[in-house]
């Protein structure tokens, strides 16, 4: 293969490579928190692309987009900027597992992330393929471009998403590709795999895309979105657009058959794809085999924007060939004169194993490389959007001297994710669930900027001006509390009857606003007619202060078990602990331990293969040795 000439092309403090989400993110915290910074892109015309569903949040997953916003992320004001549609999910559960939705116009989204890294001050925006990243006794010192570009680097940040030897699977077709339709990047895998990194191969897919004028959405059931817009950016003060509809249809008896009789068909059933998927977005043909007491599957169909034909059939990403995948989808109400514009594939990439990596996201083997987004084995814009801006922030506090900011699984649902992958790692695309938070009832996600907002100031990242509506939010919340503990209702007959059409008992003492709120069956809105006084508060405080009412007993024992996991976790443990030196520790629990290189007894304590048992031989060390410690500065 013919190569180009390298040329010196400019020295930067920071590369990312990659301005998928977690680029972009990445790309940004580095360069508003001062450093010179060069992000690269293998096409221009691939900034921030949504390349599969055209929504940012979900379930777990807004959780990530709130908590991105609150340290000083972009993804959140992006999407308020451009959102058609918004919807609060789980709304019908308690208020930890609510998680905002919104249908993004997706080449808007695009164009305006884009148009941010553009006129972001210390940032440059290239196109180009990085091919190696060069390493000089044990440190990071540059990249080089398919078309010989050298630039010398600080700091380099891998954020390379599915593009890695990327392959594509329709049927029995297979071939070099990238997502979308874009062109892999084989040379930076194997340069990766040179430097010592353990690889992995996972898969990931996405369904077709159909003209909206050949579908019948009078045989659907129309989704449309909330009368209240939440916003996901906490800057955002109010969203006010005309909303779009997306429709809910299933797929049927008919269509399961036709699936089952072409499953050999399929190359994740006939053997050709060995790489493995995300377990909790399946593609159809396995639901249909996983699940084969079910008669119907759901299907959304979401306008992939506002200007655009092309919708997006969710429910339905398939490995199954074009023939195939237009049969099925006409069986489906509404379905039945489909027009598919783009087709459905599955694509296979290479990713790291995460557990090479510390918690601050930097490679444990080579100083100042850092790595984000899917090639640490997850999947989704959101987890990518998280890992990036925490690999930006850390970036640049490695590279003023200071001390990285980890968050641990107590404070931040980012916390769980980064834990996840750098303790447990992976054996499949991770996707960031609501159940995998321990502590999810006060990691919510009205409370993201109370909880985040002010590390993303500290490191320079959140601005002045989100700084001071965090404290003015704080105030507005705690004064309201108190207001209501004081604002007595008395039991008069007008009252009264209120409360009982509210369907709740009469009073017959004077109570307190705070008090009735408690109630199971009354809500601070309802209330409302009650409270001439009530100050005009957004949604989202208003859920800020319903919600610490309600649950003040089950957060204040959920902080008290927070109480208990901080003592794990401030234990700390070095680097270089030998661990073939602690008697008592089983075989398995040596060699994990040596592996992850935990920082804590806590996060020791969460690495499959180490027992309790094992903990406490740790633990037993660790105060034997602060004894030994005490015993030689007493001698001194």
């Amino acid at each position: 293969m013919n190569k180009a000439i390298e040329y010196h092309a400019g020295k930067y403090d920071v590369i990312v490579i990659g301005a998928g989400h977690a680029g972009c993110e990445a790309a940004l915290a580095c360069s508003r928190m001062g450093k010179n910074t060069l992000i690269l892109t293998m096409s221009l015309d691939a900034v921030a692309l949504l390349a599969c569903n055209p929504a940012i949040g979900g379930t777990g997953k807004g959780h990530l987009v709130k908590e991105v916003d609150a340290l000083g992320g972009e993804m959140g004001m992006n999407i308020d900027n451009i959102l058609i549609q918004s919807r609060m999910l789980n709304t019908s559960k308690g208020p930890a597992v609510h998680s905002l939705r919104a249908q993004a116009d997706k080449v808007d989204y695009q164009l305006k992330m884009k148009q941010v890294l553009e006129n972001e001050k210390n940032l440059d925006l290239k196109q180009g393929e990085v091919v190696e990243i060069f390493v000089e006794d044990g440190k990071v010192t540059g990249i080089l471009t398919k078309t010989g570009a050298r630039y010398d680097a600080d700091a380099v940040i891998v954020s390379t998403g599915t593009y890695l030897k990327g392959r594509i699977f329709i049927g029995e077709l297979n071939y070099e590709g990238g997502p979308n339709g874009l062109f892999p990047a084989n040379e930076l895998s194997e340069c990766l795999k040179k430097l010592g990194f353990r690889m992995r191969r996972f898969k990931t897919g996405t369904p077709a895309r159909i003209h909206r004028n050949s579908i019948d959405t009078s045989k659907m059931e129309a989704q449309p979105g909330d009368d209240e817009i939440i916003p996901f950016s906490f800057l955002t003060d109010k969203i006010d657009v005309e909303q779009v509809s997306c429709y809910l249809t299933y797929t049927n008896i008919e269509t399961h058959k036709l699936i089952m009789e072409n499953l050999g068909r399929s190359p994740m059933y006939s053997g050709q794809m060995e790489s493995v998927g995300p377990r909790y977005c399946p593609s159809i043909e396995d639901k249909v085999v996983r699940f084969s007491d079910k008669n119907r599957h759901q299907v959304f169909i979401e306008p992939e924007g506002r200007n655009t034909a092309e919708m997006y059939v969710q429910g339905m990403s398939t490995t199954l060939p074009e023939d195939v995948l237009l049969k099925m989808m006409k069986t489906v109400d509404g379905l039945e004169d489909v027009e598919i514009m783009r087709g459905a594939y599955a694509i296979e990439y290479d990713c790291i194993d995460p557990t090479q990596l510390k918690r601050s996201l930097e490679s444990m083997d080579i100083e100042n490389l850092f790595f984000a987004g899917q090639i640490n084995g997850t999947s989704g814009y959101e987890e990518a959007a998280a890992q990036g801006i925490i690999a930006g922030i850390n970036t640049v506090l490695k590279l003023r001297g200071e001390e990285p900011l980890i968050l641990d699984r107590s404070e931040a649902y980012i916390g769980v994710l980064i834990d996840d992958l750098v303790t447990k790692g992976t054996n499949e695309p991770y996707r960031m669930m609501t159940s995998r938070s321990e502590y999810r009832l006060t990691l919510r996600q009205d409370n993201a900027d109370l909880r985040l907002t002010e590390k993303g100031y500290r490191v320079g990242l959140a601005t002045e001006e989100r700084y001071k509506r965090l404290l003015k939010k704080k105030d507005e919340v705690e004064k309201e509390l108190n207001r209501l503990k004081e604002r007595k209702i008395t039991p008069t007959k007008e009252n009264n009857e209120l409360l009982e059409s509210l369907g709740t008992s009469a009073l017959k003492t004077p109570t307190s606003l705070y008090d009735l709120i408690r109630r199971p069956e009354l809500s601070y809105d309802q209330l409302s007619k009650l409270d001439q006084d009530r100050p005009d508060l957004n949604k989202e405080s208003r859920m800020q202060v319903e919600t610490q009412i309600k649950y003040e007993g089950y957060i204040e024992k959920q902080l008290r078990q927070i109480e208990q996991f901080r003592k794990l976790e401030s234990k700390k443990l070095s680097s270089d602990m030998n661990y073939e030196d602690i008697k008592g520790l089983r075989l398995e629990a040596r060699q994990k331990l040596k592996e992850i290189k935990p920082e804590s007894v806590g996060q020791a304590s969460r690495i499959s293969g180490v027992s309790p048992a094992d903990i406490n031989v740790l633990l037993i060390y660790l105060e034997q040795q602060r004894r030994m410690g005490n015993r030689s500065e007493n001698n001194e």
